[in-house]
């Protein structure tokens, strides 16, 4: 950090100083030494700076000293943790109170392994580490400030609490009140720290003593990693990490072992392939069921077992887009039609069956047929918490069974294999030819959608998907950019055969999630060499611009598209909805939902922090040529930043 006390230092020694004061008479007779024109700042004014808002020293008190220096601190054991739990990276905007933690990582550690995520911002760091876990299929850790630091990265960790992915945050503070200096350091102290995050985290402990610490961290990674999968959270109390370790060899680490994941009973999944076996027209509704390669290509072997149509809600990249029993786009007849669903992790099994439209009154309304009956296999039954409305309307499934669906579809299509009848089967293959026929016509129909207004001004959201597909197609890439702002153009138009090519959506809708969630995701990408595109709001990326300098400080090729409507669109909707409902002016409903006056220039914000960047672009016949220019960049290894002006949706 450059400031006064560093310029002054430097000013010093090159003599610059000089230039600051008026320079003293010449006095030829004098033989006594000169005092300098600038003065060192004296440690306690250092001090005092450092200090901050904290009660400050007097200026002229003896600067504190340390005694002694410490060799083996506990943070450097922290480190070793981080280590042996394989985490790789940790995501963190600078706080003193862990800046025991701060010094193992980038001197002990050497910054590798775990290698520091620079953040302007705490919230920032958290969902950099929510995007990175969905691709790199484990966590990275964050670092945050105490109070102020995990209030500002709570809500990063509320949608990885509903998106269920795994977070390990380690948060400073000083438990011992003669420990903390008058001041700053009480406001950034809390008793009961994790009670802040307690209602959307997993596990939380704040360990008091090395033992405790390797016991407890242990202990919450592990439980992270487990579905159903969730952040947690270990306050590193300020003390230990800067005391020296008092008995190095009377510490033992557990051994860190992989929890398999509950699988559903035979008996529940032998009832699951009776119902499937007998149905007429069987939907399977997948959402956030698939992890790995390994689930997708199970999921498909189930859906092939029966001949039965896949929605898939887009929470993961469940089911590939092209494979012609992918009937994500006809949702409402498919469920109108069903007479068994079969609903994987689905976190609202109630909206499968019935809806709630934005009406006034609000009467629900049934979507499926009185008599369907559904199968849900969900690990949500397993845990849950009540304050945070997370878990959606009850709904009493025909068949609910506590398991991991990715762990238990192998042995459900096994079990339908064997139970399903000669005549069964028949109807089963009568299936097929209809099935593949539905899709191509939903195909056909999204490419006839996606051609309406193609040379329109604003760009459409449509051709913005398919010019942005047509300059990646050939590389391996990811969209690491949720589905819904955009009328999930993406998936109606591109081909996804792989689980690492779709981020899913953001779990709990928090604006400001999809940047920084595509920067995490884009690190794991990169680790893996593949190309990283995301489709940014534009509202969505003014609430943590800084991201744009965390990509390239850590030089992360990301593609940044983005969707620019210059407004909260979603918003103007929803007051044009009251205005319109009240009989009032429904044009007024931009007022305090858009974007403008002056438009943001998104392009001279990405340069101003290192990201190459053109734009705005607004002519369709432009849009091709600057995104191979903006791939050129990406492809070299350094993120790029192309603003579009866009229709709405």
């Amino acid at each position: 950090m450059t400031g006064r006390r560093t310029f002054l230092k430097e000013a010093l020694i090159s003599g610059t100083a000089a230039a600051l004061v008026k320079p003293a008479v010449a006095t030829p007779t004098s033989t006594a030494p000169q005092r300098p024109l600038v003065s060192r700042p004296s440690p306690a004014l250092v001090a005092a700076e450092a200090q901050g808002d904290a009660l400050a020293p007097s200026l002229d008190e003896a600067p504190a000293t340390d005694a002694a220096h410490i060799g083996n601190p506990g943070s450097d054991f922290m480190v070793d943790l981080l280590r042996i739990a394989g985490i790789d990276y940790v995501a963190t905007m600078p706080g003193s109170t862990f800046r025991g933690l701060h010094e193992s990582i980038v001197n002990y550690a050497g910054d590798t392994h775990p290698q520091m995520i620079v953040c302007t911002h705490e919230e920032a760091s958290a969902a950099i580490a929510h995007g990175y876990a969905k691709v790199a299929g484990k966590p990275m850790a964050c670092l945050v400030h105490s109070t102020v630091g995990l209030q500002h990265a709570s809500m990063a960790l509320y949608n990885a609490w509903c998106d269920h992915v795994p977070m390990t945050v380690i948060a400073g503070n000083i438990a011992d009140a003669t420990k903390r200096r008058p001041g700053v350091e009480w406001y950034h102290t809390a008793q009961d720290l994790g009670a802040l995050v307690r209602d959307y985290t997993k596990y939380d402990d704040y360990p008091v003593s090395l033992q405790h610490y390797a016991e407890s961290f242990m202990r919450a990674y592990t439980m992270s990693v487990t579905p159903p999968m969730a952040p947690v959270l270990i306050v590193a109390d300020a003390e230990l990490q800067e005391q020296p370790i008092a008995d190095p060899h009377g510490i033992t680490v557990p051994p860190l072992r992989e929890v398999s994941p509950p699988a559903a009973s035979a008996d529940a999944l032998q009832a699951a392939a009776t119902m499937l076996c007998a149905a007429k027209a069987p939907v399977i509704v997948a959402d956030r069921a698939v992890r790995t390669q390994a689930g997708l290509e199970s999921l498909v072997a189930l859906a092939e077992s029966l001949n039965a149509p896949v929605i898939d809600l887009l929470g993961r990249m469940n089911f590939p887009t092209r494979h012609p029993l992918n009937h994500s786009s006809m949702q409402a007849r498919l469920l109108a039609d069903a007479d068994v669903i079969l609903a994987l992790e689905v976190g609202d099994v109630w909206g499968l069956t019935q809806s709630v439209p934005d009406t006034i009154g609000r009467a629900s309304k049934r979507r499926a047929k009185p008599d369907v009956r559904v199968i849900s296999i969900s690990t949500s039954y397993l845990y849950g918490k009540s304050n945070m409305q997370d878990a959606e309307r009850y709904y009493a499934a025909t068949l609910p069974i506590g398991a991991d669906a990715q762990a238990s579809m192998p042995a459900l299509a096994q079990a339908i294999r064997t139970t399903m009848t000669a005549a069964q089967r028949t109807v089963v293959e009568a299936r097929a030819a209809t099935l593949r026929a539905s899709h191509d016509s939903m195909q056909h129909a999204a490419r006839e959608a996606a051609a309406r207004g193609w040379d329109g001004t604003p760009i459409s959201t449509a051709r913005l998907a398919q010019e942005v597909w047509n300059v990646i197609r050939h590389d391996d890439w990811a969209l690491v950019s949720p589905p819904g702002a955009c009328s999930q153009w993406p998936n109606r138009l591109w081909d996804f055969t792989k689980t690492y090519q779709f981020i899913g959506a953001g779990g709990g809708y928090g604006v400001g999630y999809a940047a920084p969630a595509a920067v995490g995701a884009a690190i794991a990408h990169r680790d893996a060499g593949r190309i990283a595109v995301s489709i940014q709001t534009d509202g969505d990326l003014m609430v943590l611009p800084g991201v744009l300098w965390t990509a390239a400080h850590h030089q992360v090729p990301l593609l940044m598209v983005m969707h620019n409507n210059r407004a909260w669109h979603q918003e103007t909707m929803h007051i044009q909805r009251m205005a319109g409902r009240r009989d009032r002016h429904p044009e007024r409903g931009r007022i305090g939902t858009v974007l403008q006056d002056p438009p943001i220039d998104y392009a001279s914000m990405a340069k101003s922090m290192g990201v190459w960047a053109e734009g705005p672009i607004s002519s369709p016949a432009d849009l091709g040529p600057a995104l191979t220019r903006a791939m050129a960049q990406v492809r070299s290894g350094k993120p790029a930043l192309l603003d579009v002006l866009t229709q709405p949706r």
